[in-house]
């Protein structure tokens, strides 16, 4: 049998995409009940959807995770449907790849207020509820820009960096409460993040995985010779959040392929 999740109630944010719908839909079918939240509800409401045809149990809200009253809603939604929070996981991101040169001060409010400040607002937001049900576990969304910001989107860079310490004070804040925290740090992953052209991640012929060349230098940066999935990195947070990870707490688990070593 494989890691269940039964009884734990899952905030999945971002919950709409790639990553975060694998996350989810992985965790209801690992037993969790699955709050699917994204700032696209028809996104969340498909995700959850899917979870639920599988046999499990989903909800759908509507989250900008840099609003601290839509995640207070959010997190009461899940406890009206489920009870208590017992995981979250914070998934929403943004980037726009230019230099730093050309990275505007809208732009860095987009990346670092989505990925660090959303972040931020979750942990605060489902902390009480996490008290209630007596411990949770909280994971963030790193990057091997974590531990190894580039030249280009030095926003991004600085979230991600900054999401290592959000994720160690966490972890020591509450770990009396039974609360931990950690870092799920996927390499490249191949999702519309970095294939499509929206307002929250543009992509063009420079860096679209779409462009052959840029797909191939990718894979050639990954030691395991294969870009990553959104189900390799769902199988990571569901470790986290599972019984099997007790002891890991302020820690990072890196699933990149060797990509940042």
């Amino acid at each position: 049998m494989g890691i269940r999740l039964d009884g734990a109630v899952a905030i999945i944010t971002g919950g709409g995409g790639a990553i975060g719908g694998a996350q989810a839909r992985l965790l209801g079918a690992s037993g969790a009940s699955v709050v699917v939240a994204d700032v696209d509800l028809t996104k969340a409401e498909a995700v959850a959807a899917d979870v639920r045809a599988a046999g499990g149990l989903a909800i759908a809200c509507t989250l900008d995770v840099r609003d601290g009253d839509r995640w207070a809603a959010v997190v009461g939604v899940a406890e009206g449907a489920f009870g208590p929070v017992t995981a979250l996981a914070n998934n929403a991101g943004a980037n726009v790849r230019v230099s730093f040169d050309e990275q505007t001060e809208q732009m860095w409010d987009l990346i670092v207020g989505t990925i660090l400040t959303g972040s931020f607002l979750g942990i605060k937001a489902v902390v009480p509820s996490m008290r209630r049900a007596g411990g949770g576990t909280i994971v963030n969304l790193g990057s091997i820009a974590s531990t190894r910001a580039g030249a280009m989107s030095p926003a991004y860079g600085a979230a991600k960096t900054g999401l290592v310490g959000l994720t160690r004070s966490a972890a020591l804040s509450y770990a009396t409460d039974g609360i931990r925290c950690l870092l799920v740090s996927p390499g490249h992953v191949d999702t519309p993040f970095l294939r499509a052209n929206t307002d929250y991640s543009p992509n063009d012929a420079t860096t679209s995985l779409d462009e052959p060349a840029n797909y191939a230098s990718r894979v050639a940066s990954t030691p395991m010779g294969r870009l990553m999935t959104p189900d390799d990195v769902a199988r990571a947070v569901r470790f986290a959040f599972s019984a099997e990870a007790a002891a890991f707490t302020g820690s990072s688990l890196v699933v990149d392929g060797g990509a940042a070593m």
